[in-house]
C-alpha cells in the first residue's frame, strides 16, 4: 500500500518537474532571441535641393599689378616713393633728367613761331602748298616728341595702390635692361590691393555651368574664422589639353587690406542647384584602412550593407551617391556601429 502511494506521487510531481523546467528555458531561448537584435534609430531617405560646388586652390595676386620706367634710358633725377608707400592715381612717382624734354620744348617753340608765320603767308598766296605742308609736319612730329619726352620725364602712378619694388637710387642711370626679381625693365613697380584676384583652374566638365558674376567664398589660412566673398569676372575662352581644365579669374573686395598678395587661398563656387540624397555625416561609416565608405539600411528586419560616395558636405550632413540607394530607403542614424550585414535589427522611434 505504501509502494502505491509512493508511485502516485512520483507519477504526478514528475511532470511537474518536466514542466517548470522546460518553462524557463523555452523562455530563456526568446529572450536569448530578443537580445540578439541590435536596437538602431533610422532616418527615411528623402532628396534635398542643394548648391552644388566645386572647391580649389589659389594664391592671391593684385589686381593690377605695373613695372614703370621710361622708354629711353637716362639719368634719374628723383625716386619720389619707397616700398611700402601709398600712392593716389596721378602722382609723380619719378622724376628723370629734363635736359631733353627742354631742348625739345624750345625746337618746337621755334617751329611753331615759324609755322604761324607761313600759315599767314600762305592765306595770303605768298608761298607755296609744299613749303607750307613740309613745316607743318615738321611742326608736328616736335610736338609729339614734346609729348613723349613728357610723359617719359615725368612718370605719374596709373592707378591708385602701394609702391611694392624700388630697383634705382636717385642720381643713378636707368639703362633700360630687365630686373632680375621682375623679369622687366624697371624703376619702380606700383601694385593695386584694395581688390584682388585669384586665377582658379576649373575641371572642363563644369565649363557649361560656370558664368561671369557667380559668386565665389574665399577662406585663407591666416584668418580660419572668417569667409570672404569675390566675383567670377573673366573666363578664359580655351581648355588646357594637359590639365583639361580651363581657367577663371575671381576679384576680391580688399577695401579693409586684410589680404595681401601671395597668400594661399580655397575657392568654393556655386556651380547650380540640384535634388540630391541628404544624410546626417554620422550616419556614414568609413572602412578602416581604406577610403571606403558605407552605411545600412533596414531591408525587412535585417541591416544592409550600402557602399556609398561622398558629394558635397552642408555643415553637419552630406551628400551621399550610391546606386543602391532610393527615396524611402530607411537609413540607420544610430547603433550602426555595431552592426554586420545580415544582421537582425529592431527600429525604435
Amino acid at each position: 500500500m505504501k509502494r502505491l502511494n509512493i508511485l502516485t506521487v512520483l507519477t504526478a510531481v514528475v511532470p511537474f518537474i518536466v514542466f517548470s523546467c522546460t518553462q524557463p528555458a523555452e523562455k530563456k531561448a526568446e529572450e536569448t532571441t530578443q537580445a540578439s537584435k541590435e536596437v538602431v534609430r533610422v532616418l527615411t531617405l528623402g532628396e534635398e535641393e542643394i548648391a552644388r560646388s566645386v572647391e580649389y586652390t589659389s594664391t592671391l595676386e593684385p589686381f593690377n599689378e605695373v613695372h614703370l620706367a621710361p622708354s629711353t634710358p637716362g639719368k634719374i633725377e628723383a625716386i619720389r616713393v619707397e616700398i611700402g608707400d601709398r600712392v593716389n592715381k596721378g602722382d609723380v612717382l619719378i622724376q628723370m633728367d629734363d635736359a631733353q624734354l627742354i631742348q625739345s620744348k624750345i625746337q618746337t617753340s621755334n617751329l611753331q613761331t615759324d609755322f604761324l608765320r607761313l600759315d599767314t603767308l600762305r592765306m595770303a598766296g605768298s608761298i607755296a602748298q609744299q613749303q607750307y605742308d613740309q613745316l607743318a609736319s615738321q611742326y608736328e612730329m616736335a610736338r609729339k616728341n614734346v609729348e613723349f619726352l613728357s610723359e617719359n620725364t615725368t612718370i605719374t602712378a596709373p592707378f591708385s595702390g602701394v609702391i611694392s619694388g624700388k630697383y634705382f637710387e636717385n642720381g643713378e642711370i636707368y639703362s633700360g635692361s630687365p630686373i632680375a626679381t621682375v623679369g622687366k625693365a624697371a624703376i619702380v613697380s606700383l601694385i593695386q590691393i584694395d581688390e584682388l584676384k585669384a586665377i582658379v583652374s576649373i575641371s572642363e566638365k563644369y565649363f557649361p555651368s560656370v558664368k561671369k558674376g557667380m559668386e565665389a567664398k574665399i577662406k585663407v589660412d591666416v584668418y580660419p574664422d572668417m569667409e570672404f566673398t569675390g566675383k567670377i569676372y573673366n573666363i578664359y575662352p580655351t581648355i588646357n589639353p594637359q590639365s583639361r581644365s580651363f581657367d577663371v579669374e575671381v576679384s576680391i573686395n580688399n577695401s579693409k587690406n586684410l589680404l595681401r598678395p601671395g597668400m594661399f587661398t580655397r575657392i568654393t563656387i556655386d556651380l547650380e542647384k540640384t535634388n540630391a540624397l541628404v544624410l546626417p555625416a554620422v550616419a556614414v561609416l568609413k572602412m578602416q584602412g581604406s577610403n571606403v565608405r558605407y552605411l545600412f539600411v533596414n531591408e525587412n528586419g535585417k541591416a544592409k550593407r550600402i557602399e556609398v560616395e561622398l558629394g558635397n558636405r552642408f555643415d553637419d550632413k552630406v551628400e551621399v551617391i550610391s546606386k543602391e540607394l532610393k527615396i524611402g530607403d530607411e537609413v540607420v542614424i544610430n547603433g550602426q556601429a555595431r552592426l554586420l550585414n545580415g544582421m537582425e535589427i529592431e527600429v525604435v522611434e
